[in-house]
């Protein structure tokens, strides 16, 4: 112990430095002046490497190094969630991050399959005192003994199961099974399908593999970055800590709802809606609505103009229209197209008209004279609003909310479902937004004219700068300004456009900052959580983020719960993969209690007969509970009471259970699950808790519907009328507990409560010991 406290002290000594080196590079870098371009780059650049080596660094130290392998062959490596190095000329290595290919071995090394060690030590901490040792001999052959070996080898694992939840998910580095760590660190091409049911740490394991990613692929994921995609956003705030505490700062976190820059999808649709929203075939009609804003006229639109009323007939429009479609481009990018034809067409109609011989001769109108004509007609401002008309210019939020508003090319019941006007943007609108700016495509042609036109001011000042210094060669270098030094000093290695182009403002911001405002931007990976309830319309928005199919995908069919899932991985990824993708499944259940789990897998059963849940690791010893009531909000402010150690409802606000102190206790979390009509009586009962779109999971006590309660665990669960549940959404809800389980109810239990996993009756005193 004495040993391994001595090195945890020299090792947070050499990361106070090396967080020190970086926290003093960065204020030197800030300090800079930066008067030139380049010594503006330079600071940036530098702030934002040595800020973001501070930043895992300050993550990396709680628990920083957790393991040790002895090799036989004389190796020892301390093993930790970040790397760190010695300050000797070699560099050699302090610790050995988790990622790395020795350190391997730390997951996967068994008694029959050593993998060349003689003993791997799990060295337990809190802050930076270490406080237990748990040695596993491997090699049969070594005698020595260090006085912390164990029968147990699971003990570590068994410890962080049984440790009390804080409302925020731990990474599991120090825990990682074999069977996780191949997933983990299986290759990066490709399709990866890691399906697992309730607790088998599916979610944590993804995030795991996009720490290894980003270690393994750091010179490519870190220009293109990962994204995260998650359920809802209190599922989001509950892994946020994860890969920061794993020195991963760069990676996008959203849900499907934020997938689409400058729209907050704050709505909600019904399941009926959502599940019309989510069909593949919506493409299609967004597609044929696109092309019903490609009008012709009718009747035939007649133009003022100065020379004379022009004619826009179908004729025109028509032939207009279909030279444009042939085009193959988006609709606003293939707008221009028709415009120019419309006012070919109406220059030729005009020159028609005044240019023509009397005698039937040749029109009278030269070249020059029709270009003018044309040059009138293009800036006429009725032309314009007669194209307009035709073939408008959309947004995609204009598209989306006209579709809405009137939803043609859909049957009756489906348009009736979806039918709305005005009001705010829903998630299943998202992928209907992302849909439409691609059939619409963004004209920014104006832009970069804008842009060009800049460029070339800039090249042309650059030159004149050039041509100002060589003549002026003889002038005291001391006498000139920073610029014109640099200049000088490089005249006969840069020309005037390399000039201009060092002097631009660059973008500094992250990879992953600039992803989140750019809808086109392609991800180098995305991990996709509860990949199951997506839709077919949700799927098209991501494969767009995604070119190379570079993809984790999790989740676990079996808990498919959204109307408009996919459901199936064939579902999900033939479209887009076929057959080239790889499944693997997680099988055993870390989290919930194995009388929990055969309440909930009963629960499953009744539905689907052949249904097997993964093996739980552990038991409790608490049988689950139901209470029967009249009084809903009242039992259930009892039963949470008595779990979080505070005052019932009977007893009233002044008392406390013995030994309590009448307020929750600090460690643990406790949720209540029930069906969102019943949240505001309960919230009322229970003016503790948080509640909401995303309620806030470190507080002792939670509200949460089960679509909410996604991918959560709690140490205890309470479910509330689970009659009113589907049987989807209440598994997920049974299966959020790591270790104590009970329902309140004021009707019949559903099937799978009843019979031989019925639940025992309400303790006394729920969870007094815990």
């Amino acid at each position: 112990m004495r040993h391994e406290q001595e090195f945890m002290d020299l090792l947070h000594e050499r990361l106070a430095e090396l967080r020190a080196g970086a926290a003093d590079a960065v204020r030197e870098a800030l300090a800079q002046d930066g008067h030139t371009f380049q010594a503006r780059l330079e600071r940036d650049v530098l702030v934002a490497e040595q800020s973001g080596l501070l930043a895992a660094f300050e993550a990396g130290e709680n628990g920083l190094c957790f393991g040790r392998l002895v090799f036989r062959d004389g190796r020892d490596h301390h093993i930790g969630r970040i790397g760190v190095r010695r300050a000797d000329a070699e560099r050699t290595p302090l610790v050995v991050d988790w990622r790395a290919e020795v350190a391997r071995p730390f997951y996967l090394a068994t008694g029959y399959t050593p993998m060349g060690l003689r003993r791997r030590r799990h060295i337990s901490t809190e802050g930076r005192r270490v406080t237990a040792l748990h040695d596993e001999i491997l090699d049969l052959a070594d005698t020595e003994r260090t006085g912390h070996e164990g029968t147990d080898a699971d003990a570590v694992l068994l410890a962080s199961l049984d440790a009390a939840r804080t409302g925020r998910m731990h990474d599991i580095v120090q825990t990682i099974q074999a069977e996780q760590d191949r997933i983990i660190r299986a290759p990066h091409r490709g399709v990866l399908v890691v399906e697992g049911g309730p607790g088998t740490g599916k979610t944590v394991v993804a995030l795991h593999r996009a720490a290894f990613l980003l270690y393994a692929h750091r010179e490519l994921l870190a220009r293109r970055a990962v994204l995260v995609v998650g359920p809802n956003p209190a599922f989001l705030g509950y892994i946020s800590e994860v890969l920061p505490s794993l020195g991963e700062t760069g990676v996008l976190l959203a849900t499907p709802g934020e997938l689409f820059p400058g729209v907050t999808a704050t709505g909600t649709d019904t399941p009926e809606a959502a599940e019309v929203k989510g069909r593949a075939a919506m493409a299609d009609a967004l597609a044929r609505f696109v092309r019903d804003r490609q009008s012709l006229p009718d009747p035939a639109l007649v133009i003022d103009h100065e020379d004379g009323e022009l004619l826009l007939d179908a004729r025109i429009a028509a032939e207009a229209r279909r030279r444009a479609r042939e085009t193959g481009l988006p609709h606003n990018l293939a707008r221009p197209h028709f415009a120019f034809r419309v006012i070919d067409a109406l220059t030729a109609q005009l020159a028609d008209r005044i240019g023509a011989d009397p005698y039937g001769g040749e029109n009278l109108l030269g070249p020059d004279d029709i270009a003018q004509l044309g040059k009138a007609i293009a800036t006429s401002p009725r032309v314009h609003s007669a194209i307009e008309e035709l073939w408008p210019a959309l947004t995609p939020e204009r598209l989306v909310a006209d579709f809405l508003a009137e939803p043609v090319h859909l049957p009756e019941a489906d348009a009736a479902a979806i039918r709305r006007d005005g009001g705010p943007w829903t998630p299943a609108d998202v992928p209907l937004l992302d849909e439409a700016a691609e059939l619409l495509g963004e004209d920014d042609s104006a832009a970069r004219a804008a842009a060009e036109a800049e460029r070339q001011e800039r090249i042309a000042y650059a030159q004149g700068v050039l041509d100002l210094s060589y003549g002026s060669r003889t002038q005291e270098f001391e006498d000139r300004d920073d610029e014109e030094s640099e200049v000088l000093a490089a005249h006969d290695l840069v020309d005037a456009e390399r000039l201009a182009e060092r002097h631009e403002e660059a973008d500094h911001r992250s990879a992953a900052q600039r992803a989140a405002a750019d809808r086109t931007w392609a991800f180098g990976h995305i991990i996709v959580d509860e990949a199951q309830e997506l839709s077919a319309m949700a799927w098209r928005l991501l494969m767009r983020r995604c070119p190379t199919r570079s993809m984790t995908l999790v989740g676990d069919p079996a808990q498919t719960a959204e109307p408009g899932g996919c459901g199936s991985w064939e579902a999900i990824l033939t479209p887009y993969v076929g057959d080239r993708w790889e499944h693997v499944r997680l099988g055993v259940n870390y989290r919930t209690p194995a009388q929990i789990m055969e309440v909930a897998a009963a629960v499953l059963r009744s539905a689907h007969p052949s249904f097997e849940p993964p093996r739980s690791v552990r038991a409790t010893g608490e049988r689950p509970w139901a209470r029967r009531t009249d009084d809903l909000p009242g039992a259930v402010a009892d039963a949470v009471a008595r779990a979080v150690g505070g005052p019932s409802h009977e007893e009233g606000p002044g008392a406390a259970r013995e030994g309590g102190s009448g307020t929750a206790r600090e460690e643990g979390r406790l949720a209540v699950i029930a069906p969102r009509r019943h949240h505001a009586a309960l919230s009322a009962a229970l003016p503790g808790a948080s509640a909401g779109v995303s309620p806030d999971l470190t507080r002792p006590v939670v509200l949460l519907d089960p679509r909410q309660a996604k991918g959560l665990e709690f140490d205890t669960v309470i479910v509330v009328e689970p009659a009113e549940f589907g049987v989807s959404d209440l598994y997920v809800a049974l299966t959020r507990a790591t270790q104590r389980l009970g329902v309140v109810h004021t009707g019949a239990l559903p099937p799978g409560l009843t019979g031989p996993t019925a639940l025992a009756a309400e303790p006394d005193a729920v969870g007094a010991a815990g």
